[in-house]
């Protein structure tokens, strides 16, 4: 991974620094680029968050060789950790590779993992097509992200996504007000929830509600008919100052757990974090800016090696706490410092 990470290091000079810590500290208010939005405080709470949250360390018990395997909606994985849909190689981490080799690597990567990686959308619309390109040479093992555009660009997107193959599609209305978009000439804004139903009503694929940072809202997705939810602030890139996603995900999972798939992204950066937001009510989780630079500085290969990764640690935390499988992880494992903010806590 050094050697990874060395050569995006090269690579996305002037957009990313490859930061021993991906926490958004020197990138603050890099967009384009891979940093945050503004003073970088939402996207670097996502960090701190997560950093707050201690485990409890068991080691009295028989758990040898723990399970790692989760059912999402439309797909069995061999490990709760999903690539998230980042994409514009070209004016977010330098253009030293074509976004066809970067999206095909990330979503290869993660098939031959057992896992499934996902294609973003924005201008220009290389983006979203070298990703539906992706999916489609895997037999639609990936998942679509379309952004909330008017109803003519989104259903026409739609329609191109459900030709790959793709059996689950999702949109990041988390893009909302995106500035880079914004700057293009194509802003996105916001959907009302009746607008959202009427989308999923009209879509045949299973359906992912990407953005969702409060209760009501992920109340209004199960109303809707959403398959899933995916707890985001899109990485801190479109809303300075709101709280990391980990603050959060225990109040959004007791609203609708049981009722709908949770997910969540947001400062995810090894199988520590990942049994973190698991023992905070996620079914699993999906990794952003770590991808992309495993991707630019290794291909497929930096990919695979990332994942590998956080595949050890995750199964190193998990015998460290005795948690026996990824499908049934106590709460009792971590440790939340008292007035610390965590909803629902």
């Amino acid at each position: 991974m050094k050697e990874i990470h060395a050569r995006a290091r090269e690579l996305m000079k002037g957009y990313c620094r490859v930061c021993p810590v991906c926490d958004g500290r020197v990138c603050a208010g890099e967009v384009p680029g891979m940093g945050g939005l503004g003073t970088g405080s939402t996207f670097q709470d996502n960090i701190q968050a997560l950093s707050e949250i201690k485990l409890n360390m068991r080691c009295l018990h028989g758990v040898e060789e723990p399970a790692l395997s989760v059912s999402i909606p439309g797909f069995e994985l061999s490990m709760p950790v999903l690539a998230a849909p980042i994409g514009g190689v070209s004016f977010n981490m330098g253009g030293k590779m074509e976004e066809s080799d970067y999206i095909g690597s990330k979503l290869t990567a993660c098939v031959e993992a057992g896992t499934v990686g996902c294609t973003g959308d924005g201008v220009p619309d290389f983006i979203h097509e070298s990703g539906f390109a992706a999916i489609k040479a895997l037999e639609g093992k990936g998942i679509p992200f379309i952004k909330p555009w008017g109803e003519d660009e989104l259903f026409g997107k739609l329609e191109k996504a459900l030709a790959t193959g793709a059996t689950v599609v999702g949109m990041d209305v988390d893009a909302a007000g995106l500035v880079t978009l914004r700057k293009m000439g194509r802003p996105v804004s916001p959907k009302p929830a009746a607008a959202l139903a009427e989308v999923i009503r009209r879509t045949s694929a299973r359906f992912l509600v990407k953005g969702i940072m409060t209760s009501d809202e992920a109340k209004m997705c199960v109303d809707a008919g959403a398959a899933g939810v995916i707890v985001s602030n899109h990485g801190g890139r479109v809303l300075d100052g709101a709280p990391g996603t980990a603050r959060i995900l225990r109040d959004v999972s007791g609203a609708v757990r049981g009722q709908i798939t949770v997910l969540v992204d947001g400062g995810v950066r090894s199988g520590i974090d990942v049994l973190r937001m698991l023992a905070l009510g996620a079914d699993a989780v999906l990794i952003g800016r770590p991808f992309s630079t495993a991707v630019l500085g290794g291909g497929r290969e930096g990919a695979a090696q990332y994942l590998e990764k956080i595949r050890q640690e995750l199964i190193a935390c998990m015998v460290l706490t005795g948690t026996e499988s990824v499908r049934k992880v106590d709460p009792s494992i971590i440790r939340i410092p008292a007035g610390h903010d965590f909803a629902g806590s």
